[in-house]
């Protein structure tokens, strides 16, 4: 950690001004982490000399110091003074366009294919081989009912709960998270209605419009309009089978101008795994850039090869990774249960923000998860689901094998829900969504994910069993015979 001592400050608040001495001091101090000038260890001259640097009272000095420690930005250490302690996300907490995006209250609509796949995944007589959800049907009754029964038994009310969860839940998350390598107090854990509901809340009150968010290019956040629903933009980065590649993202971004949204692990919608040198080599292009990070780890835990991979907030050692976990791919989405990682101010602005949006996730879900993961039920539950998940990935595998060999080529995914089809021809894949439904065959195609047109599919094996994968396979090969 690169260390500058004594720094040298030249600049002058100005008295007159209309914005306040010790907000220009805050953002004079914001603008030399964000141009890389003061890195993280930089420590800081003490209050009494900064006060004679910029001719100021002390208590003007010290209002200054206490809303960059609010923010992250700096921390005090005992014999040690102040120091710079982050330079990307609590950068972004002194300017979040939170009220401005209140007063708009707009969100672009979902392209004409989403809204047809999210009406049809409604219809019963369907079987669909692209949905992101388990099969309801592997849903434990028996599990439910015995974990609701310990939860009412030890309920005394159902009242709202503190900002940021149910504390009980977020100890039992913090546990749970250590098999991932993340250490987090529960301070630094905020619950969520979803994790979509996180992605929402850090599109709104911490990046600004005009910024841009980099992904994998296919990627999960291009079927969302939410980022540009906020004013963002979205630049897709392409991968290879250890990941992103992440020296293709663009040069001279700024922590003011770019964020990286990324899915490591069975990556949502190819499946593919980021490799342990790529995880490595890309944390330390992103401190090296000042790239912040967000994390998702929906997918974490469904790896079949009893390899965990090493998550990137467990490297972090900065704060510039938020993480977000969730219980919907694992358990139930039903319980609208997921969870942000990441330093104290951020998790506190985002608790705020989302008080005012639904002031707090269930609190019944939240026993109930609580109850799953401090009672050992979650971890066995989890051991049965992805002995079934991996034994419907082979099944669908020698199915394609079988009907799909000389139509398309594939990927073998170690883990998640889903595979990533594409064509070796140039099929029209809006002909073939149309002629598949009427075939009560509903698909989810490649292009709703990606930056450009792909003839490619997102194929689950999660939601239907092994003989309905097989019927729809084998229909879905015929259908293309006939388009062709």
């Amino acid at each position: 950690m690169q260390k500058i001592s004594p720094i040298q400050i030249e600049w002058r608040p100005e008295k007159n001004g209309h914005t306040p001495v010790y907000k220009q001091i805050v953002q004079f101090v914001c603008d030399k982490v964000a141009a890389g000038e003061w890195t993280v260890g930089t420590k800081l001259p003490s209050q009494r000399a900064l006060a004679e640097l910029f001719e100021v009272n002390r208590s003007t000095i010290t209002t200054a110091i206490d809303e960059l420690t609010s923010y992250g930005i700096v921390s005090g250490r005992h014999g040690a003074g102040t120091q710079i302690s982050s330079n990307t996300w609590s950068l972004f907490l002194p300017k979040s366009n939170w009220n401005e995006y209140l007063k708009s209250g707009s969100f672009q609509e979902n392209n004409v294919m989403i809204q047809a796949i999210n009406r049809l995944e409604f219809e019963p007589s369907v079987i669909r081989i692209g949905t992101g959800e388990i099969d309801p049907r592997l849903f434990s009754q028996s599990m439910w009912s015995k974990t609701l029964q310990k939860v009412g038994s030890k309920l005394t009310s159902l009242g709202y709960l503190e900002n940021l969860g149910l504390l009980e839940l977020r100890q039992a998350i913090a546990k749970h998270l250590e098999d991932s390598g993340i250490r987090a107090d529960p301070e630094n854990i905020l619950i969520t209605s979803g994790s979509l509901q996180a992605l929402q809340l850090i599109a709104v009150c911490l990046l600004q419009k005009g910024s841009t968010v980099f992904t994998e290019a296919p990627s999960y956040l291009k079927s969302l309009q939410m980022f540009q629903s906020a004013g963002m933009n979205l630049k897709g980065i392409p991968m290879d089978e250890n990941g992103i590649e992440y020296w293709k993202l663009s040069s001279g971004e700024t922590v003011d101008s770019s964020v990286l949204y990324t899915i490591p692990t069975n990556q949502n919608p190819t499946g593919t795994t980021m490799s342990e040198n790529r995880r490595q080599e890309l944390m330390k292009y992103c401190i090296d850039n000042q790239l912040p990070i967000i994390e998702d780890g929906a997918y974490q835990e469904l790896s079949y090869n009893g390899v965990i991979s090493k998550t990137l907030k467990s490297m972090d050692e900065n704060g510039m990774v938020i993480y977000l976990g969730t219980a919907s791919k694992t358990l139930a989405p039903g319980l609208r249960i997921g969870w942000v990682v990441a330093s104290k101010p951020i998790v506190e602005r985002l608790g705020d923000v989302k008080m005012q949006m639904d002031y707090g996730a269930s609190s019944l879900s939240q026993w109930a998860l609580t109850e799953f993961l401090n009672s050992g039920a979650y971890d066995e539950y989890l051991s049965d689901l992805k002995i079934e998940l991996k034994n419907r990935r082979d099944n669908a595998l020698k199915s394609l094998e079988k009907y799909f060999k000389d139509l398309a080529s594939w990927n073998k995914p170690d883990g998640g829900f889903y595979i990533w089809l594409t064509f070796k021809n140039n099929i029209r894949i809006e002909q073939l969504f149309d002629a598949a439904i009427k075939e009560k065959i509903l698909l989810n195609p490649g292009d709703i994910y990606d930056f450009k047109e792909d003839h490619s599919l997102r194929l689950s094996f999660a939601y239907v069993n092994s003989d309905e994968f097989n019927r729809a396979i084998r229909e879905l090969s015929e259908i293309i015979k006939e388009l062709n």
